[in-house]
Parts: structure tokens; C-alpha cells; sequence
């Protein structure tokens, strides 16, 4: 275990807050996703030889989640099962008690925290939480109405369709800005597209054509620099 511990000390150096960019209008709060959590965490760990692997169980009445960290040497460190129960007996109550399990289990075994928690709630109860991570309040017991589909990884879930829509923009930006080749930038635009087609169908009306702008204002500004560079026919259908 040597060689897991000492790379686990470096890469927990550069944990960052978990960001609470999600909402939750059931409790009126904001609080750190799934997403957000697996972010302050998978790149240092990365860097230092680490594969996070979370891994679940079936239960009758909920969920058994697990955190395994896995070092290139071939080490592997368990944290450990805990147990979420459904909300409701069927697939949308799974999902949401997986989502929760997922990122519970993640913060207690990298000791990260929401980027503002300071306790205050827990001082007000009238018993201490067994579990430090019960005062992360979770998601409403539904499945999260508005998912985004990113090929090839986790898909993300958001309660609005506000906050679906800014995090689909940022996540378009990123690939146009990324150092990829122009025509492979246009290819996960694409893709991104083809993937969420439905999903941005069952928007509000604005949110829909802010997303459908941005596609076109992206495809086209990328599509230039293809003619500019006189590398392709810059389209994108």
C-alpha cells in the first residue's frame, strides 16, 4: 500500500471545493452535483497514477455504493460500501439514490466539502450528524428532469432547464477553444448535438434558441477557419 498512499497524499494536496453550481428548488438551496464533486478531484488524482472506480450494488430497497481508488502499480485502496435507500420502487427512484450514493461516497473518501460549508446548519440540529456528509443536502427524490449526454462520459443531470442550458454553452466553448484540430472540434460539436437533439426539443422556447444560436454561431465561426486554412469544406450539418 505504499506506493497508493504516498500518491493519494499528493493528489489530495490538489483537491479542490466541491463548486455548488446546481439548484434545488425542493429545498430552495444550491448544492454540489455529481458532476461537480468527481471535477475537484479526477485530475490530480490522474496526474498521480490514480483511477477512481465506483462501484454499486443492488439492494431491495436502495442502493450500495463503493469508492475504490486504483494506483498504476496495481495497488488498490477500498473506502468502503454505504447504503442510500429509494425514495420510490421503481427506476427513477434507483437513479436518483445511485446519483446521491455516487457523490456522497466520493466526497467522504477524498474528505472534500461543499465550497461554502461551514457547519452552520450542523450547530443548529439538536444531535450531531453521525455522518458529516448529512448535511449535503440532496436533489429532490425524482430523477433530475434535464440530462446532457457527453459521448464517451458521464452524463450530467440538472434540475432547470436554466442551468442545463448555461452548462451545455460552457461545455461548447470549451471544445471550440480546446487545442484540438478544427475539423475534429466540429466533429464533438456535432456529436454533442446529435446527442441531446431530444433533450433540447423539450426545452422552454428561449432556452432552446439560445442553444440552437450558439450551435450555429460555433459551426460557422469553425467552418471559416477550415476554408481559411484551406483544410476542408468547413461544413457541419
Amino acid at each position: 500500500m505504499k506506493q497508493i498512499a504516498s500518491a493519494l497524499v499528493k493528489a489530495q494536496r490538489r483537491f479542490g471545493p466541491a463548486l455548488k453550481t446546481s439548484t434545488n428548488p425542493h429545498f430552495r438551496s444550491r448544492y454540489a452535483d455529481l458532476s461537480a464533486c468527481v471535477e475537484a478531484v479526477i485530475d490530480a488524482l490522474n496526474e498521480n497514477g490514480i483511477f477512481l472506480l465506483q462501484k454499486n450494488h443492488d439492494h431491495e430497497s436502495g442502493i450500495m455504493v463503493e469508492t475504490v481508488f486504483v494506483h498504476e502499480s496495481g495497488e488498490m485502496l477500498a473506502c468502503g460500501s454505504l447504503y442510500f435507500p429509494a425514495s420510490k420502487n421503481d427506476p427513477q427512484g434507483f437513479m436518483s439514490a445511485l446519483t446521491y450514493g455516487r457523490r456522497a461516497s466520493l466526497m467522504a473518501a477524498c474528505g472534500i466539502a461543499p465550497e461554502d460549508d461551514d457547519g452552520n446548519a450542523g450547530s443548529r440540529r439538536q444531535a450531531p450528524a453521525a455522518n458529516p456528509l448529512d448535511a449535503i443536502k440532496p436533489p429532490a427524490p425524482a430523477t433530475l428532469p434535464y440530462v446532457l449526454t457527453i459521448p464517451g462520459k458521464q452524463p450530467r443531470q440538472y434540475e432547470t432547464s436554466e442551468t442545463y442550458t448555461d452548462d451545455y454553452i460552457e461545455l461548447r466553448k470549451k471544445v471550440e477553444e480546446s487545442t484540438l484540430a478544427t475539423r475534429t472540434k466540429m466533429t464533438k460539436l456535432r456529436e454533442l448535438k446529435d446527442a441531446n437533439e431530444e433533450q433540447v426539443n423539450k426545452l422552454n422556447p428561449e432556452h432552446k434558441a439560445r442553444l440552437l444560436g450558439d450551435y450555429e454561431l460555433r459551426r460557422k465561426r469553425l467552418g471559416a477557419q477550415l476554408e481559411e486554412s484551406d483544410d476542408g469544406d468547413g461544413g457541419l450539418e
